[in-house]
């Protein structure tokens, strides 16, 4: 696993595409072996070792649901070798549960080096960290409050302050207590990198530009988005109204705005580029489905998105559905030269089948021109 996750380059596909595959087949032949669930799923759709084996794309390989996860745990490990487990937002009401073992976590640290470094994320230079989002901590399972956790140390951390404190098991937002830590740190040297919901981003900046604040963080703050608007999607606004609002409040250019994309089923770092994309990197590959059919669609049509990569060694996850639809994309002006990965919004349904009805209707007003705006 080292030749691939510890790759200097996290986007050359060109000398790494083989190296994926034989990587993918060998994931999903070890989670076949050693997960019950997942070698009866993949047998009841036809799929022996030996198939497993003989296929010639990721696109071959049969993928779950990421509802499925939501309902069932399973791990290919003993579970006393399991050193993280995280569970996704559970905004739905459900809960996905992935347990990560030394050698996923180790194939995740190359991952992780390589993709901050390529996007200049890693700096001596201490800095104050603003969370938008959870606060970590020893009871913190959801695998939000660790990703943002794990963020701070891209560089020494004077502080951490958090917009959802933790006390007593329960959560509560305070927003107001952000804004005055964010006025007081524009008066001292050290820069600013504030990372979290972009929902509490434009719910504290529109407060704040309506009571007529308007700062200048000092140089070499940044703000990073991760999560998406989940339940919050109705007021969902597009990136340029977003960004100009970051400039008037914080002072923040455009270029020190970037977007963080992945999930607990799938702990891939997407980093969005100088142009705001989110290319494909070499960990993962991202396949495109027809929403009836669920087979792959040609570059530049709407479907459901597969993800798949062999990361992780502790559970069968190398090739999930998830309930997103996008696009994917190719000839970034960015100089970066893989695909990249548009996201139109979540399906909305219950359940993801063969005759995806919701996706379908959702897809149906996309191109139709109802949801034009590019929005996180």
């Amino acid at each position: 696993m080292k030749s691939l996750f510890w790759h200097r380059n996290p986007y050359d596909l060109k000398h790494t595409d083989m190296l994926f595959l034989q990587k993918v087949i060998s994931n999903a032949v070890f989670q076949f072996d050693n997960c019950m669930l997942y070698r009866s799923l993949l047998i009841k759709r036809g799929f022996t070792r030996e198939k497993l084996l003989s296929i010639s794309s990721p696109a071959e390989l049969p993928f779950i649901p990421t509802l499925y996860f939501k309902h069932h745990t399973m791990i290919s490990v003993p579970e006393r070798k399991l050193l993280i487990k995280a569970t996704s937002s559970g905004t739905s009401g459900n809960k996905s549960m992935v347990g990560l073992d030394f050698q996923t976590l180790f194939a995740g640290l190359g991952m992780v080096l390589a993709v901050s470094r390529t996007h200049k994320l890693l700096s001596a230079i201490p800095c104050h960290y603003i969370i938008l989002g959870y606060e970590y901590n020893r009871h913190a399972s959801m695998a939000v409050a660790k990703t943002a956790y794990g963020y701070t140390w891209f560089a020494p951390a004077l502080s951490r302050t958090y917009a959802l404190a933790y006390n007593r098991g329960t959560y509560s937002l305070r927003l107001d207590h952000i804004k005055q830590k964010l006025i007081r740190l524009s008066h001292q040297p050290f820069p600013v990198r504030i990372m979290g919901f972009p929902f509490h981003a434009y719910w504290l900046l529109s407060q704040m530009k309506e009571e007529g604040i308007h700062l200048k963080l000092p140089k070499g703050s940044l703000i990073a988005f991760g999560g998406g608007w989940k339940q919050h999607a109705s007021q969902k606004t597009d990136k340029k109204t977003m960004y100009r609002l970051i400039y008037d409040v914080l002072g923040i250019k455009e270029d020190n705005c970037l977007e963080f994309f992945g999930a607990v089923e799938h702990p891939i770092l997407y980093c969005a580029c100088s142009k705001h994309h989110f290319h494909v990197p070499i960990y993962s590959r991202v396949i495109i489905r027809d929403v009836d059919t669920l087979e792959p669609v040609p570059d530049g049509t709407p479907g459901l998105v597969n993800l798949v990569t062999p990361m992780i060694h502790s559970a069968p996850l190398v090739s999930i559905m998830t309930d997103d639809l996008g696009i994917l994309h190719r000839n970034c002006d960015c100089g970066i030269q893989t695909p990249y990965l548009e996201l139109l919004g979540r399906v909305g349904m219950e359940d993801i089948t063969t005759c995806a009805a919701g996706a379908e209707q959702l897809m149906r007003t996309i191109l139709e021109g109802e949801n034009k705006n590019d929005s996180f």
